[in-house]
């Protein structure tokens, strides 16, 4: 993962492991934040996972259609990932109009605007983890 600060702040790239599914977003992230509900660290192998939204028509893609989709809740949630590699990418919420991208998918994660403004989910966190500071406690992943 890249953390130098990119040429063009105002567009991003990204993509899975294997390079099946590759991605651009432009613009600011929207709510960046931390989510430690079991789902997230089931699905992501680790103890948080670290999401940014984008618009739909801020993101651009090169494989969507081979992403391969887990509905962690019955007609209001689903997570997208790489059917080769098993990348988490992306995430769709009915209540959220932004596309969730997973922020480590990102080749570049220094932007001020990643920075989470909150952790969701903090009872479920692993207590030996700081939570994320300066953060309102959510249940809203």
């Amino acid at each position: 993962m890249n953390t130098t600060p990119a040429e063009n702040a105002d567009e991003r790239t990204g993509g899975c492991r294997c390079g099946l599914i590759q991605f651009s977003v432009t613009g600011p992230a929207i709510y960046p934040h931390t989510c430690s509900c079991v789902d997230c660290q089931k699905l992501g192998g680790g103890p948080v996972m670290w999401w940014a939204g984008w618009p739909a028509d801020r993101i651009t893609w090169s494989g969507w259609d081979s992403i391969k989709w887990f509905e962690t809740f019955k007609d209001e949630a689903k997570r997208g990932f790489c059917p080769e590699c098993g990348t988490r990418l992306a995430a769709i919420d009915s209540d959220i109009p932004e596309i969730g991208i997973n922020v480590t998918a990102l080749e570049n994660t220094s932007g001020a605007d990643l920075i989470p403004v909150n952790q969701s989910f903090r009872e479920t966190a692993v207590h030996w983890l700081p939570q994320v500071p300066d953060a309102a406690a959510s249940t809203v992943g």
